[in-house]
């Protein structure tokens, strides 16, 4: 290798996800020279692994019951059947098709694409090693490490035999039989999905209830929602040892002694940063207890010329909390602007079946932050089913604070709350009060008008009855010193 100009690059991204390819692509626009290098399809986790392709399946497997309930208002049909292969064979030809968008965007800006694994050689030197193994040294100014993070795997006993999400989306075949072990939004999504297509599910996790931090009455109703399903929810339980029957199939045993035959075992326990083996301590950049990257208010490390965002940084683990995050790094590094990230009011959809969409405060944080709130909250049958014949509830649920009248949480479940939420998250934003709402019209008949025309707040109750904490997770911004930075 020889040396390289350290001023080849203005900005060298490590990672081609959804905030490495927007900071790429902005500064570039800005101006820079820029490179961006990444191993796998262009797009990172959400794309190829996670949002994009997850969101298809939850559409497909919507039909199934579309179907059952199209009965209720004159339809007959015969009944439906499904090819796994076909479904991962089209959705594969949509994310290729994607992944060429993405290329085509970085390519139009002027952006170099190196396709190989990179790793810091120090704070303005980077190395690529390509699929052949060779190694090239690259120089630049700035660089971001934008790499994303990965699935946690279990580390008991038989956990070969256990998948996480990333596999899910490879699979030619659907087994009949799922075990699902997690309790965050991924477990509950991907739980969702596999019963949608057919399979029977049971879902178990060591907490009380699934989804902690999401509010309370979100948690409970979906929990109703799920069992009406057929979904076999096992809290308080923790999976000790998973072994291979000569049949084939695999036997989970339980805390408990228990033991449960599956075809098919799913680890949904978190993710992790991606961080090692690629080189953070060479330049001198810290990680957190968790091994995230800290990063101060504009996303610098502690090395001067290393950013980060993303996952990586482990703050709010969204794709758009990403894409402006690499907005503002690229803004502020060659446009001149001096940009913090403002993470209030993010709305947030779980794409579970029925869908969950939040923006804002739940009601344990409210009280725990503000003190004094009102809650209004209804549950009703969406009236499809009225027809349909199914026994769905939805629930619409505001978090006001009552010295001020600012309506600071809604939160949904039920059909469209991802969509009803992203209007909503805009009028909190705003400020928008309790009275706002009540001056704003429904749209008649929706199920989104309840959420303006809820009039009387619902009686008080004790904040929290899993014994779990409400408070939020901080997001520290670190101030260096002049002797952090010069190591």
């Amino acid at each position: 290798m020889t040396s390289p100009d350290r001023d080849a690059f203005d900005l060298f991204v490590l990672g081609a996800g959804s905030g490495g390819v927007r900071a790429a692509r902005f500064a570039a626009g800005l101006g820079a020279k820029v490179a961006i290098c990444d191993f796998g399809p262009l797009g990172g986790t959400c794309v190829n692994v996670g949002c994009v392709p997850k969101k298809l399946m939850v559409l497909g497997a919507h039909f199934a019951r579309e179907w059952r309930d199209a009965a209720g208002f004159g339809w007959t049909v015969d009944e439906p059947t499904h090819d796994w292969a076909k479904l991962i064979d089209n959705k594969d030809t949509e994310i290729t098709r994607l992944n060429g968008a993405y290329e085509k965007l970085l390519v139009d800006k002027g952006v170099q694409i190196l396709r190989g694994k990179g790793a810091l050689a120090g704070p303005n030197e980077v190395l690529v090693t390509d699929r052949d193994g060779a190694v090239t040294r690259f120089g630049a100014k700035q660089i971001l490490v934008a790499v994303g993070g990965h699935p946690v795997h279990p580390t008991i006993p038989g956990s070969e035999h256990v998948l996480v999400s990333d596999d899910i989306f490879r699979l030619r075949a659907l087994p009949k039989r799922w075990l699902v072990i997690g309790g965050g939004y991924i477990a509950v999504e991907l739980a969702g999905v596999f019963e949608g297509y057919g399979a029977h599910v049971t879902l178990a996790h060591r907490g009380a209830l699934f989804l902690r931090g999401f509010d309370r009455d979100v948690r409970t109703h979906l929990d109703a929602e799920l069992r009406k399903r057929g979904i076999d929810l096992r809290f308080h339980r923790d999976v000790v040892r998973v072994d291979k029957a000569p049949s084939g199939a695999f036997a989970a045993t339980f805390d408990d002694g228990k033991v449960l035959e599956v075809d098919a075992v799913l680890a949904a326990i978190g993710r992790s940063p991606r961080t090692d083996g690629i080189g953070l301590e060479r330049a001198g950049v810290r990680l957190d207890a968790r091994g995230a990257i800290v990063v101060d208010a504009q996303f610098r490390t502690s090395a001067p010329s290393v950013y980060a965002i993303g996952d990586v940084i482990d703050r709010v683990a969204l794709t758009p909390v990403a894409l402006a995050e690499g907005m503002i790094v690229a803004k502020n590094l060659f446009g001149g602007a001096k940009l913090t990230a403002d993470y209030d009011f993010i709305p947030t959809a779980v794409f579970s079946d029925p869908p969950i969409g939040t923006v804002g405060l739940s009601e344990e944080e409210a009280r725990d932050e503000l003190g004094e709130v009102d809650i209004y909250r209804s549950t009703f049958r969406p009236m499809k089913q009225t027809l349909a014949g199914g026994e769905d509830r939805t629930l619409m649920k505001l978090v006001v604070e009552r010295k001020t009248e600012r309506v600071v949480g809604v939160h949904i479940v039920g059909p469209d709350a991802g969509e009803i939420i992203q209007g909503f998250a805009v009028a909190l934003k705003c400020g928008a009060t309790k009275a706002h709402f009540d001056a704003t019209i429904g749209v008649h008949p929706t199920s989104a008008e309840e959420l303006v025309t809820m009039r009387e707040p619902t009686p008080e109750r004790p904040a929290n009855d899993h014994g779990e904490s409400v408070k939020r997770k901080r997001i520290v911004h670190h101030r260096w010193t002049d002797a952090e930075t010069k190591g």
